[in-house]
């Protein structure tokens, strides 16, 4: 009888051992996967339609696995079904396949067939992190104690300042009083102090001396004639010019860090005299996604330039009307009334086409580096002078470019050189600029 007592006892530890055994292989199957790798994945992959913790054009995917086990009793595998092809899920009449596609609106999930299984786990095992604080840029004011560091900082250099002046004011009462107290003790012994004989004053002697008279006066004429020459030659000449926008727009980061093409925004310097102002649904291209930037970058706007960049991304959102939180638009737009930086007069005329797709010069020619501003001003003088040297100094680019096959045959036979100038195609002439 006790024999077949341990035999049961020994099946059901067996038994609970198998349940215990299977419960943790399934616990350390949730938690498999490289956290590291699933991050790369989860940029190069899910990162146009998905945050971690914000809704997009897709739900927010934190902890989503964990979400979907607890909300609709789904597992991995359904996750594996429904990443490498939504569509056919949806069609084959899944619940919550069809329940999430018109929630939002019937926008359809990429498929991603070309993702194993243990890509996915990856990712899941990235969307499984804990969310980390974002780093605080150092003398950021908005920290507690920054700003009364700061404030004590200021406060005990204006103390030495007035310390020190306090000095130099007890320091010269103190020869005054030494000065005093010698002439009195000199006149109580009968010591006559000698007197200085009187000068004639510099001023005086200057206006006798008519030779120095007529010169300084041939000097200052030339010098006022100089200045107000320089003064009127830089009536509208806005080199420097430096605008604050309303919505400030860091060129340093779109053409520098994140190296788009100029032309992507200005897309109609290619085809138009003007390279125009960029709609604002062109920048709604990329930020309808990206909603705030890096924190490593937010931090470096505050500390380096005073800037919070996601305030101005906010402004982006208020002037298209964009909804974040339901990722739709309302239709209630406002105007941004942009500050034009370069201009030229009315009667000089300039082709942006005509430079930028025919002569083939870069945008850093006049604009500058402009992948290195943060606040974007104007580089040259944009003067005829200036234009005029440019097409003296320029070899046009006559190679392959069909536009001066005819011209460069006829300046070839009058030149006898490959290589010509805008100059030398007739680029100074007046009625090419003025007419």
């Amino acid at each position: 009888m006790k024999q077949v007592i341990h035999r049961k006892l020994s099946s059901n530890y067996l038994r609970l051992s198998l349940i215990f055994l299977l419960a943790f292989s399934t616990s350390m199957f949730a938690q498999e996967g490289d956290a590291v790798a699933g991050k790369s994945l989860f940029n190069a992959n899910c990162i146009a339609c998905h945050k971690l913790d914000k809704k997009m054009t897709g739900p927010a995917l934190r902890k989503v696995e964990s979400r979907l086990a607890d909300t609709e009793g789904l597992d991995r595998e359904w996750l594996y079904k429904w990443i490498k092809n939504s569509a056919g899920l949806i069609k084959s009449g899944d619940a919550y396949a069809n329940k999430i596609y018109n929630e939002y609106n019937g926008a359809a999930m990429s498929a991603f067939p070309t993702l194993t299984n243990a890509d996915i786990d990856n990712i899941l095992a990235y969307t499984a992190t804990e969310p980390t604080a974002a780093p605080v840029a150092a003398g950021d004011p908005t920290v507690s104690g920054s700003s009364n560091a700061t404030s004590e900082g200021g406060i005990s250099n204006k103390i030495i300042l007035g310390a020190l002046g306090v000095l130099f004011a007890l320091l010269a009462g103190a020869l005054f009083l030494v000065n005093k107290t010698l002439r009195n003790f000199a006149e109580a012994k009968g010591v006559e102090l000698s007197e200085t004989t009187k000068r004639t004053p510099i001023w005086k002697a200057f206006v006798q001396n008519q030779f120095l008279v007529l010169v300084s006066v041939v000097v200052l004429l030339l010098a006022s004639a100089y200045f107000v020459y320089g003064f009127f030659m830089q009536v509208g000449v806005n080199q420097g010019y430096e605008p604050i926008q309303p919505i400030h727009y860091s060129h340093r980061i779109h053409a520098g860090e994140n190296g788009i093409d100029c032309k992507y925004c200005h897309s109609s310097a290619r085809v138009s005299k003007h390279s125009g102002i960029p709609s604002l649904n062109v920048c709604m291209n990329c930020h309808k996604s990206i909603y705030e930037v890096a924190a490593e970058t937010q931090a470096e706007g505050l500390s380096e330039y005073g800037v919070d960049y996601n305030a101005e991304i906010k402004k982006l959102y208020n002037a298209v009307g964009w909804d974040d939180a339901e990722q739709k638009y309302t239709g209630k737009t406002a105007p941004v009334k942009w500050i034009q930086i370069h201009k030229l007069p009315d009667f000089a005329y300039f082709n942006h086409s005509q430079h930028v797709v025919v002569g083939g010069v870069e945008c850093q020619t006049c604009h500058g580096p402009v992948e290195e501003m943060e606040i974007m001003y104007q580089h040259a003088p944009l003067t005829m002078g200036w234009c005029i040297n440019c097409h003296r100094e320029t070899d046009v680019k006559v190679k392959d470019n069909a536009y001066y096959t005819k011209i460069h045959e006829q300046l070839y036979k009058k030149y006898g050189k490959d290589n010509f100038t805008a100059a030398q195609m007739g680029g100074l002439e007046c009625g090419k600029c003025h007419y």
